[in-house]
């Protein structure tokens, strides 16, 4: 036994060692011995043969890069004419850019009005912004029927509400936070004891007029491209197979609200029903999205369609009480004007440009991009912070793999694409440090060349970032 005992030592130290390092033992039971990473970071000394210098703290911190400059047309002309002139974009191509301030000189090509397609979202979430107020919320309620034990899940138009809670994971990678209906049921089964019969009903009367756009295509919604819009929906409208889309997402989302009830013990009695609950009716539980500048974000990123029509009927209804397509398209609209963005001409019918009916001018979409950039649109700045970034995420992760390498990570946009469309909007940062806003659109490309139209949109936004387009 005495000679094995050695051994045994070493392999415990070892085992004590491997735990400690594993599971953090050392930082969770002496917590003393652990250094405090906000006073405390740790020293990790540099590579063998390498000698940095003592920081000098009496040195100035260094003046702040100029960004106002304004871009020189010629420049601009000289960088991206080539790839604009690509006919794989067909024979209807418009752009537009300048510098972040307004009022300096801007290079234009085209007519200047075009199919925006996605880059309608800019618009949307813009209005949203300057409307609602970045810190604006969404809550969605149960409520108490007007018999017994009846309760009413209300729809408060929250445009990311989902069905069941993330799990830990989940949470982790998922920005923003959702809110969800069954931690929703689980409060209000609470409420009402956690044990008896309840029958549920649903409330989505916020929203007003057709869940699908008149301005669509008529295959949008019975081909699930998207979902019809109400003031309650979870996931997006898609089902649970995640292969198709509700035709009745409020419908769905009550019997998910339902279902959490009947696994808290309550005993749910019939099938959930539409109903519309007077004011003042008391609350039992409510759930709160998370505040409109980091669902702006999350919209953007990925052009979450449904998501931007929920947003699109919320300005209706903070603009005019007109929760409905044409009440947040009017919006939209009156909004940007109310910024002093010029919109005469512009005709906008849906929040996520889906419709091929949209109009609008490269001079509205520069005019907002340099706003929510600008000094003044501070209320706005998430639709800048919102945007993909060339080569890195969202709806740009798996573009710019041509042109100039230098374009990944200095251009952010929005893209657009419908059938025949491409269209990107954002910000390019030159060569010579200068930030410049674009606009390029291209509606009446072949449709058997959109990848290589996509493709040629992209080199002429690297191209801007690969320019030394602005002035000394």
């Amino acid at each position: 036994m005495s000679r094995w005992l050695p051994v045994v030592l070493v392999l415990a130290i070892l085992g004590a060692g491997v735990g400690a390092y594993r599971f953090e033992w050392g930082q969770r039971y002496l917590p003393w011995l652990a250094a405090d990473p906000a006073t405390e970071p740790e020293a990790v000394p540099p590579p063998a043969g390498l000698e940095l210098p003592a920081w000098d703290t009496a040195v100035d911190e260094p003046d702040p890069v100029p960004t106002d400059a304004d871009v020189v047309p010629d420049r601009v002309a000289a960088a991206v004419t080539a790839d604009l002139a690509d006919p794989d974009l067909g024979r209807h191509v418009v752009g537009a850019v300048g510098s972040l301030t307004p009022g300096g000189p801007v290079w234009t090509t085209g007519d200047g009005r075009y199919l925006p397609a996605s880059t309608t979202k800019l618009l949307t979430l813009g209005a949203a912004l300057a409307t609602l107020g970045p810190d604006h919320t969404f809550t969605t309620r149960v409520v108490r029927g007007e018999r017994p034990r009846e309760v009413v899940l209300v729809g408060g138009g929250d445009p990311l509400l989902v069905s069941q809670p993330l799990t830990l994971a989940e949470a982790e990678s998922t920005y923003p936070a959702r809110a969800d209906v069954t931690t929703l049921a689980l409060t209000a089964a609470k409420a009402l004891g956690g044990r008896g019969r309840v029958t549920v009903r649903f409330d989505d009367s916020l929203f007003t007029g057709p869940t699908d756009n008149p301005a669509w295509r008529r295959d949008y919604v019975p081909d699930d491209i998207v979902s019809p819009i109400t003031a309650l929906m979870v996931d997006s409208g898609i089902a649970p197979d995640q292969l198709s889309r509700s035709d009745d997402p409020s419908l769905a989302a009550a019997q998910v609200f339902a279902s959490a009830l009947a696994s808290a013990g309550l005993k749910v009695v019939g099938a959930p029903e539409r109903v519309v609950v007077p004011p003042g009716t008391e609350e039992l539980a409510s759930v709160e999205s998370a505040p409109l500048s980091e669902i702006a974000e999350r919209i953007i990123d990925v052009s979450d369609n449904e998501g931007a029509e929920v947003v699109g009927h919320q300005i209706g209804l903070a603009v005019s009480g007109d929760g409905s397509f044409a009440g947040g398209a009017a919006a939209v609209l009156d909004t940007l004007r109310g910024l002093g963005i010029d919109v005469t001409g512009d005709e906008v019918y849906d929040g996520s440009g889906l419709s091929r009916r949209n109009r609008v001018s490269t001079a509205t979409m520069l005019a907002l991009v340099q706003h929510a950039a600008g000094p003044d649109g501070e209320d706005l700045r998430n639709l800048v912070t919102g945007l993909p970034i060339a080569g890195f995420t969202g709806s740009l992760t798996y573009r710019f793999d041509e042109g100039p390498a230098i374009a990944r990570g200095l251009v952010r946009a929005k893209t657009g694409t419908l059938t025949g469309v491409h269209a990107l909007a954002g910000i390019a940062v030159g060569r010579d440090g200068e930030p410049m806003a674009f606009v390029f659109g291209a509606d009446k490309s072949p449709d058997a060349k959109k990848l290589d139209a996509q493709q040629a949109l992209d080199r002429a936004a690297a191209a801007l970032a690969a320019c030394r387009c602005s002035t000394p």
